[in-house]
Formats: C-alpha cells, sequence, structure tokens
C-alpha cells in the first residue's frame, strides 16, 4: 500500500514538474523578437569657429522579449551604431570623439545594452526590474530621447497600478540613467519618479512629482512638482487643448534656486489642416538659473536645432505656431519659434527665432522615411544654426 502510495505520488510530482518546465520552455521559446534599424544622415552648419559637420550612421537595436510564465516574462535588446561610408565629420564632446573640430552631432559608436529587465504583471499591477525604457506625459520630463541613435534608458524598478479605468498610480526608482553618449557619460542617481493620472469627461489630469538626485557624495537635489490637463471637445475631437504647471527647486550644497513651468497649447483640425499654437515657460530665478529637464526628450521641444538643451539663465519663453497636414502618404509639419527670455537682464532679452519642417512616410507596416531640416536665427546668444537630416529605417 505504501509503496503503491509513493509511486502515485512520484508519479504527480513528475507530471507536475514536466508540466512547469514544458510551460517555461514555452515562455522562453515562445517569444518576439523584435528590430529597430535606422540610417541616418546630418548635417549641421553654425557661425561660430567650429567646422561644418556631418555624419551618417547606422542605428541596429535587436532584442527578444519571451512569452509569460506564472506571470512573469523577461526582456533583453542589443543597440549598435556604426559611421558608415567614413562619413565621420562630427564632434561628440562627452566622448572625446573629434572634440573642438566639428560641430557637434550627437550620434557616438557604441554597443551596449539597451534594455534588459524582468517584468512581472498580474490584474492591474505590472512591475518592471532593470534597464528599461520609462516614459511620462509627453516626454517633457522624462522620456527616451529617442531621437538619437543610442536613446535613453534607465536601470530603475518600474511599478504602475491601474486602480480603474479612469485612475492609473505610477511610481519609478532610478538608480542609474544610462544616457546617450555610449557609457561615458552614464550618471548614477537615487531619482523617484511618481506619477498619478486620472480620465475625466474635460481630458486627462495627470499630478506629478519627480525627485532627482546625483548619487555623488554631494549634497543636491532637483525636485519638481507640477499638474497637467490634456482633453479635447466636440465629438471628432478637432479642438484639442493642454495646460500645465510646475514648481522646481533646485540644490546643490548651501546654493538653492526655485522656477516655475508653464505651459499652453491649442489646436484645431479643418479641411485636412491641424493648426496648433503654443506658450511655454521656463522660468528663471532672478536671472541666476533657468528651469531644468535633465531626462526629458529634449529634441522634441523649444526647436529641433537644439540650441536650448540647457535652459539659458534668464528662462526661456518659447511660442510657437505649427501646422500639420498629409501630403504623398506622408505628414508634413512646419513650425515657427519666437524665443525670448523670461527675466531679461541688460544684455540678455531676444533669444532667437527657428522654423522647422519635417516630412516622413511609411512604406508598408515595417518602412519609414523623412527629411528633417531646421534653421535657428540667434538673437542676444547663441549663433545661428542650421541642420539637415535624411533617413530611413525599418522596425519590426
Amino acid at each position: 500500500m505504501k509503496k503503491t502510495s509513493l509511486a502515485l505520488l512520484t508519479g504527480t510530482l513528475l507530471t507536475q514538474s514536466a508540466y512547469a518546465a514544458e510551460t517555461l520552455t514555452e515562455a522562453i521559446t515562445g517569444g518576439k523578437v523584435n528590430a529597430d534599424i535606422n540610417l541616418r544622415y546630418e548635417s549641421v552648419e553654425q557661425d561660430n569657429a567650429l567646422k561644418d559637420a556631418s555624419a551618417l550612421t547606422l542605428r541596429t537595436r535587436l532584442g527578444y522579449t519571451s512569452g509569460a510564465y506564472q506571470n512573469f516574462s523577461a526582456m533583453i535588446e542589443f543597440e549598435d551604431v556604426r559611421i558608415v561610408g567614413g562619413i565621420d565629420e562630427y564632434s561628440v564632446t562627452p566622448t572625446g570623439f573629434n572634440t573642438g573640430i566639428y560641430s557637434v552631432i550627437a550620434d557616438p559608436e557604441t554597443t551596449e545594452l539597451d534594455q534588459g529587465f524582468i517584468k512581472y504583471k498580474a490584474d492591474s499591477l505590472a512591475a518592471k526590474f532593470g534597464r528599461q525604457v520609462i516614459t511620462y506625459d509627453g516626454h517633457r520630463f522624462v522620456g527616451h530621447v529617442g531621437w538619437r541613435q543610442d536613446r535613453q534608458t534607465f536601470d530603475a524598478l518600474k511599478l504602475d497600478y491601474d486602480a480603474s479605468k479612469d485612475l492609473a498610480l505610477s511610481y519609478s526608482y532610478v538608480f542609474k540613467r544610462n544616457r546617450i553618449f555610449a557609457e561615458v557619460a552614464d550618471v548614477d542617481a537615487k531619482d523617484s519618479l511618481l506619477n498619478i493620472s486620472y480620465k475625466t469627461p474635460i481630458g486627462k489630469i495627470a499630478a506629478y512629482g519627480y525627485l532627482l538626485e546625483v548619487d555623488n557624495n554631494t549634497d543636491n537635489a532637483l525636485d519638481t512638482f507640477g499638474m497637467s490637463l490634456n482633453g479635447s471637445s466636440g465629438s471628432d475631437s478637432k479642438i484639442k487643448y493642454k495646460l500645465e504647471y510646475a514648481t522646481q527647486t533646485s540644490e546643490t550644497g548651501a546654493t538653492e534656486f526655485d522656477a516655475d513651468y508653464l505651459a499652453l497649447e491649442g489646436s484645431m483640425a479643418l479641411s485636412g489642416v491641424t493648426a496648433k499654437l503654443g506658450y511655454e515657460s521656463l522660468g528663471s530665478d532672478s536671472g541666476n538659473y533657468g528651469f531644468s529637464t535633465p531626462l526629458a526628450t529634449l529634441h522634441k521641444f523649444n526647436g529641433f536645432a537644439d540650441v536650448f538643451l540647457a535652459t539659458p539663465n534668464e528662462g526661456l519663453v518659447d511660442i510657437y505656431a505649427t501646422a500639420v497636414t498629409k501630403l504623398g502618404g506622408g505628414k508634413i509639419v512646419l513650425t515657427y519659434h519666437d524665443f525670448s527670455a523670461d527675466e531679461a537682464s541688460a544684455t540678455v532679452d531676444d533669444l532667437g527665432s527657428e522654423i522647422d519642417f519635417v516630412y516622413a512616410k511609411k512604406f508598408g507596416k515595417n518602412y519609414t522615411a523623412g527629411v528633417k531640416y531646421a534653421s535657428y536665427s540667434a538673437g542676444d546668444i547663441k549663433v545661428d544654426t542650421d541642420k539637415l537630416w535624411l533617413w530611413g529605417g525599418l522596425k519590426f
């Protein structure tokens, strides 16, 4: 009897073990491969002593996401950036590549781990641990800088909880910022990112607190708290609007600065054309400090020429108008920016203007191509800058 019971128990355990192993194997082998390949030419002309820059680079990103096993899954992705055809007349200052010779094009050659994380998802809760992409609310404060060939990722623990169909909560603890300059400018950190959003009849309301700290054994903090509203009106949502306000405190040792952020934007679609008008102010603290967004996808804001990647001490006011339409199966976007100081000084008030143009088209499900141009005219600071991009991409 005992032998029979033992045999039955052993058989049951073996059956369960085999089933678990088979399920895990299916999760590992039944996942999904992804690829993102981008060939891009970029040129930069600036009215200064630096030589005009040109670069032709190929970015290859290959990844694999497993299937889920007992609510767990994993993802690994590698990224490689190479110079093509010897077209390398450009500088990447942090890496020391051609420093001080040509204008900057921030696409260094690199091969590195882009993402690598374990994910848990059950019901309304999702958790990720490891190197990953993190973005919040249109990338204005936290983004992946995806325009550059080596995008920004974070070593972090990220928790997302959908409390209801309308209420979502997210918290991320970032212990390393993997920036866009290969690995030479990565930053150890102690960042806490909290974002809460709620869908209402007038739009999505978000409240956030982004508490940034560089882990370098010094007293430092960059704390930002804010709220935003993104909504639309009309049954066809032809009118859209955005309102956002944030306040920021920067502390370095015994030095402390405070600044505010304000953004207003409205758009209307009519007869195949979408017109947008916006106002964005990155405030100043008495001309000594400008509102800072070091984790943002900065290329998306304040002009494609990337002149204002760092906010001037006098702050930055950007009044812009955009027109969007379709042509030949692709999309055209034309934008004009007028820049000025938030708190003008005796020598800094007019910060110039910029015209941006982009045309992008998708071919089938996997191919894209486009052209982009930016022309910045300097004011009291900076220099005239013209940039051109041509690209083609494959993604699956």
